[in-house]
């Protein structure tokens, strides 16, 4: 069989890691990765046949039934992911209608998945019952929207509003919107329902005074969601506390819509 660690999935998984971990979003253990992979690709670098051991998910997920998944690791750097890959990673299948999770590579020191694999499962269930192509949940905390969530008010749509007016491109990037969730306890079934109830109408999910969840189609558009909004939230952080004499207006976002070929989210725009 091929080496795993030449698989195209892994190499980008790594280096999607290294780049949060380098752009200061996933801090010490802070963040998780889930990439769903097809089996066809997975039985070219392991036995698909033979688990190392089983992990209870402590959660029912009968749509992901038979699904595999390279997942981070829960207490598990992302400075280290590059370094010792089948130590903070892991390569798992879920049986037994999703309350079995399968270990078929990684986690070499006895490790497990990260304490929030019930929300990805869960936003992943929704995220493919709208697009039956999203393959990437993705975690982190960026700083700048982080902040933002202390000094601009939780409103999805005034959220939203204000990140399309910092950045020419970011109704482009993310027309369907960024919806908000209140602080919530993390790494819990509850937490992980919510983000998912919400991940049924947009791609990026804030956890206020926490972080984001991102979905998408592959890493790069994951990534490239949560770089965009990023981006928007710092510009806002900066100007928040001054006088605005100038920003994007409506009309100018229906332009973008009409030259791009985007709808912005329903009811978002005047």
């Amino acid at each position: 069989m091929k080496d795993i660690l030449t698989a195209p999935f892994m190499v980008e998984m790594v280096r999607t890691a290294t780049n949060m971990y380098d752009h200061g979003w996933d801090e010490r253990n802070g963040g998780n990765i889930s990439l769903l992979l097809d089996e066809r690709e997975v039985r070219e670098y392991l036995d698909a046949d033979r688990a190392i051991r089983t992990i209870p998910t402590g959660f029912a997920a009968p749509r992901l039934d038979g699904q595999y998944f390279l997942v981070t690791g829960t207490g598990k750097y992302f400075k280290n992911v590059q370094y010792a890959p089948a130590v903070n990673l892991g390569l798992v299948r879920l049986t037994n209608g999703g309350e079995i999770a399968e270990l078929l590579w990684g986690f070499e020191d006895g490790g497990s998945f990260t304490s929030e694999f019930p929300a990805h499962m869960m936003s992943h269930v929704s995220r493919l019952a709208v697009d039956p192509e999203n393959r990437v949940v993705m975690h982190c905390h960026p700083a700048n929207l982080l902040a933002m969530t202390y000094v601009h008010t939780l409103d999805e749509r005034e959220f939203t509003r204000t990140l399309w007016q910092m950045c020419t491109e970011c109704i482009v990037v993310f027309p369907d919107g960024v919806n908000v969730l209140p602080w919530m306890l993390c790494g819990t079934n509850a937490i992980g329902e919510a983000t998912a109830e919400k991940m049924k109408t947009a791609r990026l999910v804030v956890w206020s005074q926490h972080g984001i969840y991102g979905a998408g189609r592959d890493l790069d558009e994951a990534f490239g969601l949560i770089e965009t909004a990023e981006k928007a939230a710092e510009i806002y952080m900066k100007i928040a506390h001054l006088p605005r004499l100038n920003t994007i207006t409506d009309e100018q976002l229906h332009l973008l819509e009409r030259r791009f070929g985007v709808k912005g989210r329903e009811g978002y725009l005047d």
